[in-house]
């Protein structure tokens, strides 16, 4: 299972640290992702990084202001969102999947989400 926590609400301009803690499955081999859900719009990626954590991708849209990190020991992924943006405003879910990818329906493995609120 994967588990996102982390989510909150923040005034733009903010950070906030996602989590996502693997349990079950080492998933220290797989690749994972982050992604995101506004209320009304489709799910769309965030960002992504192989198993070792040399590859990483983003979105356009989080490319300078996100920053996504793995620890294979704690078997946990993290985002680390600077500069939010009321756009940001989402519910942001973790995925896994062997190799690394941008493409929402390879993700084999996903868990709940973490809400995140950015306010103007």
């Amino acid at each position: 299972q994967l588990q996102a926590s982390g989510g909150g609400l923040v005034q733009a301009g903010g950070s906030l640290r996602l989590s996502c803690a693997a349990s079950g499955r080492t998933f220290s081999r797989y690749a994972m992702g982050w992604f995101r859900q506004a209320p009304g719009k489709e799910r769309e990626f965030v960002a992504a990084i192989s198993w070792s954590g040399g590859t990483t991708f983003y979105a356009d849209s989080t490319k300078g202001r996100f920053t996504i990190s793995r620890d294979n020991v704690k078997n946990t992924v993290y985002l680390q969102m600077n500069t939010l943006k009321p756009e940001d405003t989402a519910d942001y879910h973790c995925a896994a999947r062997r190799g690394i990818s941008t493409t929402i329906s390879e993700y084999n493995y996903w868990g709940q989400g973490t809400l995140v609120t950015v306010s103007s």
